[in-house]
């Protein structure tokens, strides 16, 4: 089953997006239900949800406005909590592996709960937020996981902090390199915001949290609104010249070619933060040797395959031919050895010729080295290649 796109491009199948299939009449729905079905929305059902996948214009259409313009996701199945506390910042390092000790007001960070194989149970965005005058986390999970984190936080640190589901919250997020652009006439202040920052804003007449930040490799802003609120701020951003809305099928693309992970195929509970190269997100600190090392579930395994190597990594796969290679297709050698599994596959519509993500025996992970995808009975040649498949747009250093 695939999109309906017209012409060459053979997006991602529908399969990829939708781990929780469901009834429709048992998927819940964002404030903006009633905005997408106005779009012309076609709506799946996605973890729990009757999410839009894509609207008329098609997926290649809304991916390729996001590289170049800005384009508006509704993502507000995914959870949103509120941690507070004088013992909060101590409690999530009991579960998480990042400094969240060391973040200051307004500072945002990515980073994974992991269990105690060292793999990652969900992975997450937590940002430092001086609200009300007190220091609070604000935190970002998948839909998909929400209830389970949620119930993790209040068993495992419940007694130490307060943890605040906020469903009462929707979240927007404005992508592309316009996005800055377009969100600045509802509010200048966006401008002076960096990379993984987040602050207080009124946008639209409704009290925001904004973060610089998203899932697309572009520039771009994450907003947490209120959820009645949330429409109107939607239809504010849509008529801004530069905007277009964006559905779950282009914010799947455009991740993977930002070489970004996706919880439940690229990393889950058998998977590791270094295996699948995510090193970077676990501070110096929160390593053996560091001040606040260990102390949080897996800490043993991770720093042993810090220190020793590992026996697979993630790597990006580029195919030779044009024929998309898409998730469970077995990696092999040129003699037929079995090597691993593609996680995240498709026909990428910036750089025009298939990509894929997969793990690999670290003797087979070198650049350019040549590896093969079975699909439907051929051997396709695919060479291993440096991630991100296309460029960060990121902006580290803001306008004043």
């Amino acid at each position: 089953m695939h999109f309906n796109d017209a012409g060459p491009f053979d997006p991602l199948p529908l399969g990829t997006l939708m781990p929780t299939p469901s009834p429709e009449s048992e998927l819940l729905t964002t404030p903006l239900h009633a905005l997408h079905l106005e779009l012309g929305a076609r709506m799946v059902p996605f973890a729990g949800y009757n999410m839009p996948v894509q609207y008329p214009a098609g997926l290649m259409a809304e991916h390729l406005h996001c590289r170049s313009s800005a384009a508006l996701f509704d993502v507000s199945h995914m959870g949103q909590l509120r941690l507070t506390g004088g013992d909060t910042a101590a409690a999530l390092e009991s579960l998480l592996p990042i400094d969240v000790i060391g973040m200051a007001d307004g500072q945002q960070r990515y980073g994974f709960f992991t269990n105690e194989h060292g793999g990652i149970v969900d992975d997450l965005m937590l940002t430092r937020s001086g609200l009300g005058g007190t220091s609070e986390w604000l935190l970002i999970v998948n839909a998909a996981n929400k209830a389970t984190d949620t119930a993790l936080l209040q068993s495992r640190i419940g007694q130490r902090c307060s943890v605040q589901p906020r469903p009462e919250l929707a979240l927007l997020a404005l992508q592309g390199p316009q996005a800055v652009t377009a969100l600045a006439r509802l509010n200048p202040v966006v401008a002076t915001m960096s990379f993984m920052t987040g602050a207080a804003v009124t946008l639209n007449g409704a009290p925001c949290f904004a973060t610089r930040s998203g899932y697309t490799g572009e520039d771009g802003f994450e907003i947490s609104v209120p959820a009645a609120q949330a429409e109107a701020l939607a239809r504010a951003l849509l008529a801004q010249p530069e905007v277009r809305p964006a559905g779950l099928g282009a914010r799947d693309t455009l991740r993977l070619e930002a070489g970004l992970c996706l919880h439940g195929n690229d990393i889950d509970a058998h998977t590791t933060p270094v295996e699948a190269g995510l090193l970077w997100a676990i501070q110096k600190v929160r390593r053996a040797g560091g001040a606040r090392a260990g102390g949080y579930p897996g800490a043993a395994v991770i720093d042993a395959q810090i220190a020793a190597g590992m026996a697979r990594r993630r790597v990006g796969l580029t195919g030779i031919d044009r024929t998309p290679v898409r998730p469970g297709a077995a990696i092999v050698s040129a003699d037929g050895t079995a090597l691993g599994t593609v996680t995240s596959g498709t026909l990428a519509p910036t750089v025009n010729q298939p990509i894929a993500i997969a793990y690999l025996p670290s003797a087979h992970t070198a650049p350019d080295h040549t590896v093969y995808a079975e699909v439907r009975g051929k051997r396709l040649p695919m060479r291993v290649t440096a991630l991100p498949f296309v460029p960060h747009h990121y902006v580290r250093t803001p306008t004043r």
